[in-house]
């Protein structure tokens, strides 16, 4: 079923609530990558241009003190806001209370103001975390400042918040519209399009540590996918399950099992590293050398070799929807981090394919490749994506109001 959209809505003389994703890094006031403000600027942007004006929340990382709240305000997020729209928005210092009622009343067609943090709900009360354990009554409260809720964030997607689910149940008990900003609405169709309808050969390549964080998509995607391209720490459980030796390297003896099962269940499907960079340390500095598929006892698989690049290649070259999570090996460190690279100048290549990149390290060697404008779409949300791969009802999509 679509999902109702802000384009779908009269905007004119509205106070529209926006849920947008601002969680970026911040270190000393200092914004050190701005892309998730740049992603909420089409559906900003479209509510002031059609005489609409805009109430912004979002969280920024992780509450657990009031010594945390000096660091995490959404102050200079406003500021850089500011620069983004080229016009002045203010910025309320709290997300609850008379200044915030005393802001929105005054706001006026083509104004925007961004409350504080939601995370402060999280401490700042005699109630427990009413942001992040979705209390009904601030989502009321919050429902109550607005004529339209729209849900854009699509990084808190797989949370039920106050500030998303909240807000969105109270809104439609109101008889007040809930609708999709133009992020949420893309999120949903690049990667429901992959999970549900891919155009094939339709090519899945994961890495990161752990096997366990990727078993749900493994097992969605594996009736779906031509292939499943393995790599980084996780490649080395599946590896060691089919009788490799895999020395010092990444493994999780309790997913043994399972990983036999999956690399049972997907055949040919599955394709593993052939070879791999392997040092005798964790360290950028170590003595390193490519091995074949068994490692020596004494060294560590780290990022995969110039063989299983080549064999990748091979697969992807001919891929027409290719979905990329997860990076091939310690990208963090320069001698680990070819794989990784080599699997997105690939990516960038694929001009006659749907290319989607999720999960942070991957998306920070597509940003590093400077290749960005040539994948089709990078997913804003890492866990939220994930999900969506899983084939999970994610309840920031739930809660939106079908057309």
């Amino acid at each position: 079923m679509a999902k109702l959209n802000i384009s779908d809505l009269d905007v004119k003389g509205k106070k529209v609530l926006v849920r947008v994703d601002f969680n970026v890094p911040i270190k000393n006031g200092v914004i050190g990558d701005d892309n998730r403000i740049v992603a909420a600027l089409p559906t900003i942007n479209y509510i002031l241009d059609n005489g609409g004006s805009a109430i912004l929340l979002s969280h920024l990382g992780r509450i657990k003190s009031d010594e945390d709240k000096k660091e995490l305000s959404l102050k200079p997020v406003a500021a850089r806001l500011g620069e983004l729209l080229k016009k002045d928005v203010e910025f309320v210092p709290e997300n609850e209370g008379s200044a915030v009622e005393t802001a929105v009343k005054n706001l006026k067609p083509g104004e925007v103001v961004v409350l504080e943090n939601t995370r402060f709900q999280d401490i700042d009360n005699d109630f427990g975390k009413r942001e992040s354990k979705n209390d009904p009554k601030l989502g009321e409260y919050w429902a109550g400042l607005g004529d339209i809720f729209v849900n854009d964030a699509f990084g808190t997607a797989h949370r039920s918040h106050a500030s998303n689910v909240g807000i969105a149940t109270a809104m439609k008990a109101a008889g007040k519209p809930v609708a999709s900003g133009f992020l949420i609405e893309k999120e949903i169709k690049f990667l429901g399009d992959a999970v549900s309808n891919p155009v094939h050969p339709f090519v899945t390549i994961l890495g990161g540590a752990k096997v366990s964080d990727k078993i749900g998509v493994i097992n969605n995607l594996i009736p779906k996918s031509d292939h499943i391209l393995i790599g980084g720490g996780m490649a080395y459980t599946f590896l060691a399950a089919k009788g490799h030796k895999i020395g010092k390297s990444l493994f999780e003896e309790d997913k043994l099992e399972l990983a036999k099962q999956l690399l049972a269940e997907a055949g040919d499907k599955l394709v593993l590293p052939v070879d791999s960079v392997a040092a005798t340390e964790f360290s950028n500095d170590a003595s390193h050398e490519v091995v074949g598929e068994d490692i020596p006892d004494n060294e560590m698989g780290l990022d995969i070799g110039p063989k299983s690049v080549e064999l990748f290649k091979s697969i992807l070259k001919d891929a027409k929807t290719v979905v990329w999570n997860g990076p091939m090996g310690c990208f963090e460190m320069p001698n680990y981090a070819e794989g990784t690279l080599e699997v997105g100048r690939t990516l960038a290549d694929l001009t006659d394919a749907t290319t989607i990149i999720g999960g942070g390290d991957s998306t920070a060697a597509a940003k590093q490749l400077g290749i960005a404008p040539k994948i089709s779409h990078i997913s804003t949300g890492g866990g939220a994506s994930l999900e969506y791969l899983e084939g999970k009802e994610l309840p920031g999509v739930a809660c939106i109001s079908d057309k």
